[in-house]
């Protein structure tokens, strides 16, 4: 008679193998970086994997050079963008120029040549020569009256020569303030620093008086409102014309040279 029991015998512990090494890759692939995905997979394959490092280390240096050189052009790219901001907000906040090449404030207004600047101050009607307080130094200005709390007190935008500089009382009721620039080739973009801009590109020097200049200062006037204008309208400057000119001169005066490097590109060289 055969009996059935259930009891059983000792169980032997079943042994699962373990593989050797164990691979864990937990980076998630970013749609944005793929390169940076990749660069991670390769240093893993590198590390995990004696069979595939030789082959795979060649690679990762590969691909490590371009996703340096695509974070450089990033920040390039982002810095051109930061500082292209910074022009547009500039910009903004440079006020159109008045017929004088400067601005018209509630208490004063001024004007400019390239050589000179005029300073116009209102002051009460019935005003005496001695009641105007006019100190001219030579990075500085103050207009006023005494007694009184100045009109115009500032630091000049850019130094004067102080034995040039007159004023005068003018109708009682106007001061007029005229200022001879050391650098006669500038334009200023303000009376006084940290006051308000304008936009220099703006600036329109009178044609009549360029006739009276040096013929060397003249020429250097002309080419600098040339290139003023070549800018605002995005066409090349003086200097890049300059340079197409002689590379052109070079082309024509060495035709075989093309033909035997026709992989090389003149559309950058920049000619000094």
């Amino acid at each position: 008679m055969a009996i059935l029991s259930d009891h059983e015998g000792p169980q032997q512990k079943q042994q699962t193998p373990t593989s050797p090494s164990s691979f864990s890759f937990n980076t998630v692939l970013d749609p944005s970086n793929p390169l940076g995905f990749l660069d991670s997979a390769l240093n893993f394959l590198s590390q995990k994997s004696n069979v595939l490092k030789n082959d795979v280390s060649p690679l990762v240096k590969e691909f490590k050079k371009r996703i340096k050189a695509e974070e450089d052009s990033k920040k390039a790219e982002e810095k051109r963008r930061a500082e292209k901001k910074k022009r547009e907000e500039e910009k903004k906040r440079m006020r159109v120029p008045n017929k004088g090449n400067g601005l018209d404030m509630e208490s004063h207004s001024w004007a400019q040549t390239l050589q000179e600047v005029t300073i116009t101050v209102h002051v009460p009607p019935g005003t005496k020569s001695k009641d105007v307080v006019c100190e001219i130094k030579r990075k500085s200005v103050k207009v006023g009256l005494r007694g009184h709390s100045p009109i115009l007190d500032g630091e000049l935008f850019e130094t004067i020569k102080i034995d040039d500089c007159i004023w005068n009382l003018e109708d009682q009721k106007t001061v007029s303030v005229l200022l001879t620039k050391c650098d006669g080739m500038n334009w200023w973009k303000s009376l006084l620093k940290g006051g308000p801009e304008i936009d220099i590109q703006k600036a329109e020097p009178e044609p009549s008086r360029l006739s009276d200049l040096d013929p060397e200062i003249r020429s250097t006037v002309e080419k600098m409102m040339f290139d003023q204008q070549q800018e605002q309208l995005g066409l090349p400057t003086s200097k890049e014309i300059e340079n197409e000119s002689l590379l052109k001169l070079f082309m024509a005066q060495n035709p075989n040279f093309s033909n035997k490097n026709p992989n090389i590109d003149f559309s950058n060289v920049n000619m000094k």
